[in-house]
């Protein structure tokens, strides 16, 4: 059995698919922050291009990738998909794991997925310059990247407690020619009334996202990326289940388990969403969102209405919440840490066609060095959720003395998150599970909608 299975470049998937025709029910509306009315598609003009909106928006199972896309795509795409051999035979499990390896990326994840057609389109509709927000910095050095290959200016609001303990991707992002900020900044009126009540803050996606969008809202030139939860965002990651599911058939083999770790729902999207039309067609799969105990969305959330950002300039969306103030701890997987959810992989939980579980930070990071002690690579932080949750299904494959096929999505690469395995190794890291009273708290300040 190859240890590496590869796809030819002229395989790189045509089109993405679009979750939305294979969704259990309807989707709720989202709603206008201001009107609390459903948005039109001109409500969005100010942040995003039309041909985005279309997306946002679209029914089409199946949407074409422009030329253009598919050209920068050929860099790294198609991504290598790895039979974990070593992996198995230090578990000593009967399980069959495979991994779809993402940080062969120019940014060493997943992100440039989407972050190559949001600038593409932007570029086409005449913008000049992007707003964006970051929580790792994965997503800011996509957009970076995409913004540098299309000439458009970037400006990336950075969640302060990343932009210090990850100098490396500011630095990616710099090299890729963007502005980088520490959100709470005092570029904005939103990351101005943070810091009046709290000149400390540590920050959160939540507030850098009021601020991008703040930023973008109020400039003609300018339009906002977002990286995660919206349903172009994960549409556009589907190319890494696509090819998934090329690359397993060549190897004559179909999943028992699909795992992704999750924060916004890009990179769980992107692996899953595939897997959700078979499921949809009456093929067996469990498909499984592994998130940080720390940062609970899906598992103690509520299915709710809820802003998208803490300044309540978002869009707002019925989906997995803690509450738009919530304030997470500064765990080191930061691409983890949002309050809310894809609307979509909501839904998709709510259901039950998707299983949601929360980890804990020293659980994923021993599963991270295991990983990495039997395959070489390093994991980035936040795809250790997802490894965690592959090594618990081989082990529970093992205790039942049954053969399951696993594959799981490693999002991207850990070369510029050292100071976490340092901090791992040093005993500095420990594991933090929200007090209920505090998600209580977060959540009594949920708007009002009545749809």
């Amino acid at each position: 059995m190859d240890t590496k299975i590869l796809l030819p470049e002229d395989r790189i998937p045509k089109q993405w698919y679009n979750v939305i025709p294979d969704m259990p029910g309807p989707l709720a509306p989202v709603i206008h922050p201001g009107t609390m009315q459903p948005v039109s598609p001109d409500d969005l003009l100010p942040l995003f291009p039309m041909a985005l909106i279309e997306q946002e928006v679209s029914t089409q199972r199946w949407i074409e990738i422009p030329e253009a896309v598919r050209d920068i795509y050929r860099i790294w795409r198609p991504s290598p998909l790895f039979r974990a051999h070593r992996l198995e035979k230090t578990l000593g499990t009967p399980a069959k794991i495979y991994y779809k390896y993402e940080g062969v990326s120019p940014a060493g994840s997943h992100k440039p997925n989407s972050a190559i057609p949001q600038a593409y389109y932007n570029k086409v509709a005449g913008t000049k310059r992007i707003a964006t927000e970051t929580g790792a910095g994965q997503w800011g050095s996509s957009i970076s990247l995409a913004c540098q290959m299309f000439g458009l200016e970037c400006t990336v609001y950075m969640v302060k407690v990343s932009f210090n303990q990850k100098p490396y991707r500011k630095s990616m992002m710099q090299l890729w020619g963007a502005e980088v900020l520490a959100s709470p900044s005092d570029r904005t009126n939103a990351g101005r009334s943070i810091l009046a009540k709290d000149p400390a803050s540590n920050g959160s996606l939540g507030i850098a996202i009021s601020e991008a969008v703040e930023d973008a809202a109020t400039r003609e030139d300018t339009r906002y990326a977002l990286g995660s939860v919206l349903n172009h965002v994960c549409l556009h990651q589907t190319v890494i289940g696509l090819e998934a599911k090329e690359q397993l058939a060549i190897a004559g083999d179909y999943p028992d388990v699909v795992i992704g770790c999750h924060g916004g729902g890009s990179n769980f999207a992107g692996i899953a969403f595939p897997f959700i039309a078979d499921k949809a067609s009456g093929r067996e799969v469990k498909i499984m969102a592994l998130e940080p105990a720390s940062c609970p969305t899906l598992s103690r959330g509520v299915y709710a209405f809820d802003y998208g950002d803490t300044a309540k300039m978002a869009p707002v969306a019925k989906m997995y919440t803690l509450g738009h103030d919530f304030m997470p701890p500064g765990i080191h997987a930061g691409g983890l840490r949002y309050h809310g959810a894809s609307p979509l992989v909501s839904q998709l939980v709510h259901e039950g066609v998707v299983e949601a579980k929360a980890v804990h930070q020293l659980a994923c990071f021993e599963a991270a060095v295991l990983f990495s002690r039997s395959e070489g690579i390093i994991p980035a932080p936040e795809s250790s959720h997802a490894i965690r949750g592959a090594v618990d299904e081989a082990l529970l494959a093992k205790e039942e003395g049954k053969e399951k096929t696993i594959l799981f999505n490693l999002s991207g690469h850990g070369h510029v998150d050292m100071a976490a395995y340092d901090d791992y190794f040093a005993g500095k890291l420990t594991d933090y599970e929200y007090p209920e009273e505090a998600i209580k708290e977060s959540l009594a300040h949920l708007p009002k909608v009545s749809f």
